[in-house]
């Protein structure tokens, strides 16, 4: 593993980062991730139409796998007046182990069998949630959300128009916007995937937001969108109350140090993200 000192703008050599290169970031895609990132030009584009391409996916799941349509212990927004923008979700009520998949079509909200809810969490669809996984206390997920087998949505962590695959942890006051995290990931406590990046006066008057930019060294990279959290490879340990700025790249197996402000830009695989002033030290996985 080799070390990388953040100074104000890390940057290493890349090309341009196109749809052949995901194994910079993920080993073995399987099902349903190969899926979605299906004719995508840019290894972060599965965002920009991540709510239907979610909707066709948990119609599939619904239609080939058995499954309940009832789920005790919750409160939806379908039996309420009160709408918050005309969002629907569900509020859970009770300790949940889920014996059988569930699949709550008025929702758009499908769980895997073996998955625990914790009371107070809340679940807004279209939701895919994999098999064997926590949804914690306090958890917040806001929609646009796929999340794989044998993960962990922790407590007061919150969730958002993001993929996040196998075997990965978001165990306690995390915060994932707009971003992709790969298999076999652990985001420390308070650890957080900024995705709107700061805006001058004009912006907020004017209401509207630039498009976020990728600095690589072959050039500056256009993302054509307005909010960008980070795309993390496999195996990706990021340490408790790293900040990870919008518009991030980190490929797999990397580590980044503890309380690090990491900014956006393209960090490659097998590397340990320092501060600028900590001195190396000999690490073997």
């Amino acid at each position: 593993m080799g070390y990388g000192k953040l100074g104000p703008a890390a940057r290493w050599p890349t090309e341009v980062l196109r749809m052949k290169d995901l194994n910079l970031f993920f080993s073995d895609l399987s099902e349903p991730f190969r899926e979605i990132f299906a004719d995508c030009e840019r290894v972060w584009e599965p965002l920009k139409t991540l709510g239907p391409r979610l909707e066709q996916l948990i119609r599939k799941k619904a239609q080939s796998e058995s499954h309940t349509s009832h789920l005790p212990g919750i409160r939806t927004t379908l039996d309420s007046s009160s709408y918050h923008r005309g969002e629907q979700g569900l509020y859970v009520q009770d300790w949940i182990d889920l014996a059988e998949p569930v699949f709550l079509q008025e929702l758009d909200i499908f769980i895997g069998k073996g998955t625990q809810l914790e009371p107070s969490a809340i679940i807004k669809g279209p939701a895919m949630i994999g098999e064997d996984c926590e949804i914690r206390q306090g958890a917040y997920i806001r929609g646009n959300a796929l999340i794989g087998n044998h993960s962990v949505i922790g407590h007061a962590t919150e969730f958002k128009n993001s993929i996040l695959m196998d075997h990965t942890e978001a165990g306690h006051f995390n915060y994932i916007g707009d971003s992709i995290i790969g298999s076999h990931v652990n985001l420390g406590a308070g650890s957080k995937l900024a995705n709107l990046q700061l805006r001058s006066v004009d912006e907020k008057r004017k209401d509207y937001i630039n498009p976020i930019q990728i600095p690589l060294d072959s050039g500056i990279l256009d993302t054509g969108m307005e909010k960008l959290g980070a795309v993390i490879g496999d195996n990706v340990e990021l340490g408790c109350n790293a900040i990870v700025c919008p518009g991030t790249l980190i490929g797999k197996d990397v580590w980044v140090y503890s309380g690090l402000i990491v900014p956006k830009g393209y960090y490659p695989a097998g590397i340990l993200l320092v501060p600028k002033d900590r001195k190396p030290r000999s690490i073997r996985k």
